[in-house]
């Protein structure tokens, strides 16, 4: 399991536990129970997740209640998402 935001590896909970609301990443602090670290999370899904029967979660990014969590094992870019690069490729044309 790596974590949604820094995309650390979570040893300690990678097939040894159930994943807990209080589960935190050690490095980054943010919440490991949360959308964007489940396996089920997708932007292009009505809800942002493709388990049909999950109820809406509004911030995707905080712990919350789901039933339907499973650890997501994707490995996250810690790079600049392509539209962060040509806004700071654009800043900087006007710095002195």
């Amino acid at each position: 399991m790596y974590c949604w935001k820094c995309g650390t590896e979570i040893a300690e909970i990678s097939g040894v536990r159930k994943v807990l609301r209080t589960d935190s990443c050690p490095k980054c602090d943010s919440d490991l129970h949360a959308c964007k670290n489940c396996q089920f999370y997708d932007r292009q899904y009505h809800n942002e997740c493709r388990e049909t029967q999950a109820e809406w979660v509004n911030d995707k990014e905080r712990a919350n209640h789901c039933e339907y969590f499973a650890p997501s094992n994707r490995a996250v870019s810690t790079s600049k998402a392509p539209t962060d690069q040509v806004k700071s490729a654009f800043d900087g044309l006007f710095k002195d």
